[in-house]
C-alpha cells in the first residue's frame, strides 16, 4: 500500500491550548491537517485585540498515516488520538465546514447535537454545505455538525434556501463499523 494509499483522517485531542503547536509539527513535515480557526475580539479597556481561536478547542484533524498521529503524540501535546471510522462521513462534514467558515458569516458554537432534518443549501454563499436544521428563537439555523467530537456550530440560513436530504440519518454515532443511526 503506497504512503497516499494509507492516509486517513484522525481527530487529536490536544492539552488545553497545544493546538496550534502540533499544527506547526505537521506544517513542518508536510501533513494535512486541518485546525479551523475563528476570530474573537476582546476588550481590555480601551485597547481591542483580534485573536485567532480554535473554532474546536482543544481538536485537531489530521490526514496522514497513523505513525504521523502516533509521532506527535511523542511530543507530548496530546491527550489522545481519536480515530474515524466513516471517513467519508468526515470528509463530507469537514469540507461543508471550511466553505461555511470561508463565508466569514457570523457563527454561533452550538453546545449540543440535536436531532432534526438533514439539509443542503440550495444557493447563497453557503450553496453545498450540509447540516441540521433548528429552529431557535424564531430564527432558523442550520447546524454544522463535526460528529466525532459531539460538537457543531450554527449559521442563519433562510429556510428557502434548504433542500432536504432524506437519505441521511440526522443523529449518529460513530462507531468501529462505521456510522449507524441513533
Amino acid at each position: 500500500m503506497s504512503q497516499v494509499d494509507a492516509r486517513k483522517w484522525f481527530v487529536l485531542q490536544t492539552k488545553s491550548r497545544q493546538e496550534k503547536v502540533v499544527c506547526d509539527f505537521f506544517r513542518d513535515r508536510q501533513i494535512e491537517y486541518l485546525l479551523p480557526l475563528v476570530t474573537k475580539t476582546t476588550y481590555y479597556g480601551k485597547r481591542k485585540v483580534k485573536s485567532e481561536l480554535p473554532l474546536f478547542p482543544s481538536y485537531v484533524f489530521v490526514r496522514s498515516a497513523i505513525q504521523d498521529a502516533y509521532a506527535a503524540d511523542r511530543t507530548n501535546r496530546l491527550v489522545r488520538i481519536i480515530p474515524v471510522f466513516d471517513q467519508a462521513r468526515i470528509e463530507e462534514e469537514l469540507r461543508s465546514l471550511t466553505r461555511a467558515l470561508e463565508t466569514q458569516a457570523p457563527f454561533d458554537r452550538h453546545p449540543q447535537l440535536v436531532a432534526g432534518v438533514r439539509v443542503e443549501v440550495k444557493s447563497g454563499p453557503l450553496q453545498g454545505v450540509r447540516g441540521v436544521v433548528e429552529s431557535r428563537l424564531k430564527m432558523d439555523r442550520l447546524v454544522l455538525q463535526v460528529e466525532i467530537l459531539g460538537q457543531a456550530i450554527s449559521v442563519e440560513v433562510d429556510t428557502d434556501l434548504l433542500a432536504v436530504l432524506e437519505d441521511m440519518p440526522a443523529v449518529t454515532q460513530n462507531t468501529p463499523g462505521g456510522v449507524r443511526a441513533a
